[in-house]
């Protein structure tokens, strides 16, 4: 008999949804696969600001992301919109400047769990992902390295909350 439980929805939310937002969006798809409950969740990315909406990631973030084995070339921006606080059931921010735009956003209906993705993570609650786009190339990679651990953080609450367990988690 097929599970009929609705997934869960998880949105992650930068910026200008070219940098973090994919990436995290990319290594968490990849993370469910791995579990084998890639059926049970939803995962989309978004921006708060509208500056490059249908626009692929940016190369660097493809370039560091595919070093890894994650694919983000499909992936395109768009604006986070206040419907998704109540159709998400996660709406994760990368870091505190977007969480606020996003509790702005906030209305009586929202439903989505408002949070920082390392406040998934033991020991880096509130802390930010740190944006690479204006800094160094390796600034990709510590932006993967964060969003790594964040989205292993998040399998655990998604196994803890929902009782989603796949092959492994």
């Amino acid at each position: 008999m097929p599970d009929s439980t609705p997934p869960v929805r998880i949105l992650f939310v930068c910026m200008g949804n070219i940098c973090r937002s994919p990436t995290a969006h990319a290594v968490f798809l990849r993370r469910l696969e791995q579990a084998g409950i890639r059926d049970r969740v939803e995962v989309d990315s978004a921006g708060t600001h509208g500056y490059h909406v249908g626009s692929a990631p940016d190369s660097r973030a493809i370039q560091a992301a595919a070093g890894r084995g994650y694919d983000l070339t499909a992936l395109r921006a768009r604006r986070v919109e206040a419907a998704d606080l109540v159709t998400f059931d996660y709406v994760i921010a990368m870091d505190r400047a977007n969480l606020d735009i996003l509790r702005g956003l906030a209305g009586e209906s929202t439903r989505a769990e408002l949070a920082l993705l390392l406040d998934y993570v033991p020991g880096h609650e509130g802390a930010d992902v740190p944006d690479p786009y204006y800094g160094a190339r390796n600034g990709f990679d510590e932006v993967l390295d964060l969003v790594e651990a964040g989205a292993d953080a998040l399998m655990a609450r998604l196994h803890e909350r929902h009782g989603l367990q796949g092959t492994s988690v």
